[in-house]
């Protein structure tokens, strides 16, 4: 699989996240050894493999499509990658700090409306631009990082459902639980602060929606035959 980058700033971040990555591997599989409870360390041992595994996704996505993420796209997915596998998981900042999850609720979904921007640029590739209204981009893809935020939420009931994991925050950490609007807290503030942070960068292209390239530097690039 190649690795194709398109300058030296993104070749640094990729490195740099995966170093990092290395970093976070080794020092939980040490703990494995000389921490207790043994069965976390051994759990975010395996969960830090497979963070470092979905580093490469957006390769694995060129080598299935033929199409390259914008590099706007990659470095921002990258630095998600660092505050939520890494740090959220590997570093336990989702404990260490309560408001981490909701943290990275509203960061998550500024990369979404990238990618919807993406995906509209791609279904739209034949399209004349100037026929285009960015009002097309603006609302698609703030509906994209909102559909996505609600799959989520199914994805954490599913959980929920079938291995009582509490990522919902359901029940208290002995196992009592919330009742009525409480029960409901965590569902909704996640739901709201995606939203939230869906309007960063659907505001920030709504005063850009008169640049005839803003949207155009979110589309794909065809990987080079070379």
């Amino acid at each position: 699989m190649k690795l194709e980058f398109e300058d030296k700033q993104e070749r640094t971040a990729f490195f740099g996240l995966l170093l990092f990555g290395i970093f976070t591997l080794v020092m939980n599989f040490v703990r494995m050894f000389i921490s207790e409870p043994t069965s976390l360390y051994q759990l975010l041992t395996v969960e830090m493999i497979a963070g470092i595994g979905t580093i490469f996704i957006p390769f694995i996505f060129t080598k299935f499509t033929g199409l390259i993420f914008p590099k706007i796209i990659r470095l921002y997915y990258w630095f998600f990658l660092f505050i939520s596998v890494f740090l959220g998981t590997g570093f336990q900042f989702m404990l260490i700090f309560p408001l981490w999850d909701k943290f990275l609720h509203a960061v998550s979904p500024i990369l979404l409306v990238a990618v919807g921007y993406a995906l509209i640029n791609h279904y739209l590739r034949n399209s004349d631009y100037s026929s285009i209204s960015p009002w097309l981009f603006i609302i698609m893809g703030f509906a994209f990082a909102g559909i996505c935020g609600v799959f989520w939420e199914f994805w954490e009931f599913l959980c929920d459902s079938l291995g009582n994991m509490n990522l919902q925050r359901y029940m208290t950490e002995s196992g009592q639980l919330y009742v009525g609007r409480e029960a409901l807290m965590d569902t909704m503030g996640d739901l709201l602060t995606n939203t939230a942070g869906s309007l960063i960068l659907t505001v920030y292209s709504v005063t850009q929606r008169h640049n005839p390239n803003y949207f155009r530097a979110y589309a794909f690039r065809k990987l080079s035959k070379d």
